[in-house]
């Protein structure tokens, strides 16, 4: 039995909108929204709107990520990672599309109710819109168009500012109205978490990667250097929420995402050690768990900072 007929459509469609990688997307808002809670602005319905948006921008990207390289034709079946729906013949090029341009209209329609609700200025209402286009097209332009950022070793780089520092500052300043410099440093922290999670997915592929001449940092840097790129990610991680902490949460509570620290640290031990790219294919949901329960953690620890008992 083919590969394309062993796969029901429903299946193939879960495949390719990858539900698993949402929490990670939704982490950075509630971390963004906890930090509003601690300076007591935080509004409910903004940090829902958030959360939608985010969500969303997160399917587009996973949409637009299985469409450009089944189109440039990067995953092979040799590959160490999962096909998906276009990849196993299931999902033509046609419906993808289709299945695009429906996730950008409800971004669309998510993003304006967010910055209606949550925008004081005309200012900051452009200024928001321009940065929802702007995500958007970061989002479909990763591995889709004729020169795709992701297969230039731009990936990193565009997860740490949208997934850190724009989802962080941007959810802290919607509900703040004010953009604060210590909120850079949680929001740096999300966006390195989330950034290991790309680097054990490109860890994991480097091989084909390479091959099929996508250049991701993981092919640049090498196994090695990449290995020791994510173990400055992850540490790096620990240390601005540390810092944070130190110098303006100053909290016993604070420390709760202290309690994440081993995982991350057993994980850092593993990608260091083991040398062959297959040995990565179970640690990217192991990265995934790890990141969120840091992030929750820590979101949780600035929450109870801010109540009496």
């Amino acid at each position: 039995m083919s590969e394309s007929h062993s796969v029901s459509t429903t299946q193939a469609w879960l495949e390719s909108l990858r539900p698993r990688t949402l929490p990670l997307a939704f982490a950075s808002i509630v971390c963004g929204s906890a930090l509003a809670f601690w300076q007591d602005v935080f509004n409910p319905a903004i940090a829902l709107l958030a959360l939608l948006t985010a969500g969303l921008l997160q399917i587009l990207s996973n949409l637009a990520n299985d469409y450009g390289d089944a189109v440039k034709g990067s995953d092979k079946e040799d590959r160490i990672g999962p096909l998906r729906g276009m990849q196993k013949g299931v999902i033509t090029q046609a419906q993808m599309k289709k299945a695009l341009m429906i996730t950008v209209v409800l971004i669309c329609l998510s993003g304006l109710a967010l910055v209606a609700v949550a925008c004081r200025t005309l200012a900051d209402f452009l200024g928001f819109l321009a940065l929802g286009l702007l995500a958007i097209i970061a989002a479909i332009t990763y591995t889709v168009g004729t020169r795709p950022y992701g297969y230039m070793g731009l990936g990193d780089i565009s997860v740490l500012v949208f997934f850190g520092w724009l989802s962080v500052a941007g959810t802290w300043y919607l509900q703040a109205h004010t953009l604060a410099p210590l909120v850079f440093f949680p929001a740096t922290a999300c966006g390195l978490l989330a950034t290991a999670v790309l680097n054990i997915n490109n860890l994991r592929d480097i091989d084909s990667d390479r091959e099929n001449g996508k250049n991701t940092l993981a092919v640049r840097l090498g196994p090695v250097l990449a290995r020791r790129y994510h173990a400055c990610l992850l540490l790096g991680a620990l240390a601005c929420l540390a810092l944070f902490n130190l110098f303006w949460l100053q909290s016993l509570w604070g420390w709760l995402f202290v309690l994440a620290a081993p995982l991350l640290i057993k994980q850092t031990r593993y990608v260091l050690l083991e040398k062959e790219p297959v040995a990565m294919r179970p640690m990217l949901e192991r990265t995934v768990k790890a990141a969120l329960l840091t992030n929750l953690l820590f979101a949780v620890g600035v929450v109870l900072s801010t109540v009496s008992f």
